[in-house]
């Protein structure tokens, strides 16, 4: 074998990429990674990581104004955002993450090869500036890019992508947001804090509207409360510059004025390195089965590049099945992705989590036992000042299997898990509802859902019989 021959190259440092390349060396492979930014990917460097410190910031504001009523007196209680030390704490957490990835790859003997790749053919790949590299395998993980619409106004100075905005250096004094998605309902929360005045502009009917209805109605209601705008069943139509505004004319012809935009309407597939090798793709993503193996056999694209589940944690676990394929896959039996129970989290304050099917889904599959705890019959929740909110669970009528589980609350990002992993292991609400939890925890709002989808629910009064 050369000095450039590998057994598995992996083009992209994302979640996806870096998870893969480690594995892949753990099996005992001879691996490189090729990526031309920065390690970590967008999850690391403009995504999960940076928006999680802006949002911590967001929450030491949200509760310092909360403090007066629990006897804290502040005696200057204004409150004002530095920006530019906020950015630099967000890049400090950044480059700490980044850094330890970096030194994972190097610590398992992975190659870090820095530069733009694209496929030449099945095994070989160009990298700008470097030596024709060849591998026996690749694992194509370019991970996801803005999308884009073709919408006149957005090149103009003041509109920013969701990348542009974790650098932002002055607070906008007005910001509107394009795109109710989990992206724009977070930046909400983030700039509504810091003082900005927010507006949302969603073309879908209501925010977050992948979500259970319930979740985003409520969600809806507490950006409301805290003095965010929210349009939504209308597209938009241009921006244009007007003096120091930026006007956001909408589909119904009403204009909208603010200081920055920015435009969050989802991300896709980024297909750059897939070069001149005729690898299918649909709607911006790369098609690969439940192996994480593409149209062409050899090359694999595990994470956002294929669509399935473009979430960090979804991406890790694709990755490690694509290098197991890849290295083992023919002498060892191949690994299959089961993405049935991958957990969702909108990082607002509270939060919004869920598994499985929403209400919708559910009641159209068959009869659906709903179970539902409120938060402000939660001890934990009540006591941090955090009862809004509430846990669903939908569940078959028939023998208790849990279809779905909804969560807007504290901790909802973590108990959420709990939820997951019970779904994979087909533990059922009767089985759930016996679980014995720690009390005052939020979670045991899980257990108390659990019951009640079954008629038994302790702590709440009981449903009114109907008919």
């Amino acid at each position: 074998m050369s000095e450039k021959e590998y057994d598995v190259l992996v083009i992209g440092g994302g979640p996806a990429g870096y998870v893969a390349a480690i594995k892949a060396a753990q099996l005992g492979a001879r691996v490189a990674l090729i990526e031309k930014d920065e390690v970590g990917g967008t999850c690391l460097n403009r995504g999960c990581i940076p928006t999680k410190t802006l949002l911590k910031t967001a929450e030491l504001i949200h509760e310092i104004a909360g403090a007066a009523k629990r006897g804290i007196k502040i005696a200057n209680p204004a409150l004002s955002v530095d920006m530019p030390t906020v950015i630099k704490e967000k890049n400090r957490v950044v480059k700490k993450l980044t850094s330890g990835v970096a030194s994972l790859l190097a610590a398992n003997g992975v190659e870090l090869i820095r530069g733009e790749a694209r496929l030449l053919t099945p095994n070989r790949i160009a990298v700008a500036g470097q030596p024709e590299l060849a591998a026996k395998k690749v694992i194509l993980a370019g991970g996801s890019q803005v999308a884009r619409l073709p919408i006149p106004g957005l090149e103009l100075a003041g509109v920013l992508s969701s990348t542009e905005i974790l650098d932002i250096q002055e607070l906008p004094p007005r910001l509107a947001i394009i795109g109710g998605g989990v992206i724009g309902v977070e930046m909400a929360m983030i700039f509504q804090a810091f003082g900005s005045k927010i507006s949302i502009v969603e073309a879908m009917p209501r925010i977050l509207p992948f979500m259970d209805a319930e979740v985003a109605a409520l969600i809806h209601r507490i950006l409301k409360s805290r003095g965010v705008e929210i349009i939504t069943g209308i597209g938009l139509s241009k921006i244009e510059k007007k003096g120091t505004d930026l006007n956001l004319v909408l589909g119904d012809g009403a204009v909208l004025s603010a200081d920055k935009v920015l435009v969050s309407i989802g991300r896709t597939g980024d297909l750059s390195s897939i070069g001149d090798v005729h690898v299918k793709t649909e709607k911006g993503k790369i098609l690969s089965d439940d192996y994480m193996e593409t149209s062409v056999p050899g090359i694999f694209a595990p994470g956002d590049i294929n669509g399935k589940k473009m979430l960090a944690h979804a991406a890790f676990k694709m990755a490690e099945l694509a290098a197991f394929n890849a290295v083992r896959g023919t002498d060892k039996g191949k690994q299959k992705a089961d993405l049935r129970f991958v957990p969702s989290v909108v990082y607002s304050f509270p939060e919004a989590a869920a598994v499985g099917l929403t209400q919708e889904e559910a009641e159209k599959a068959g009869p659906v036992a709903i179970g539902k705890f409120p938060l402000a019959a939660n001890g934990k929740a009540l006591s941090a000042d955090s009862a809004e909110g509430f846990v669903k669970i939908l569940a078959d009528k028939k023998y208790g299997k849990i279809l779905g589980v909804h969560i807007v609350g504290p901790g909802a990002a973590e108990i959420i898990n709990e939820a997951a992993a019970m779904m994979a292991m087909e533990i059922t609400v009767h089985e759930l509802a016996d679980i014995i939890h720690g009390h005052p925890t939020v979670s045991e709002a899980l257990m108390e859902a659990a019951a009640d989808s079954l008629g038994r629910c302790i702590h709440i009064p009981p449903k009114k019989k109907t008919g």
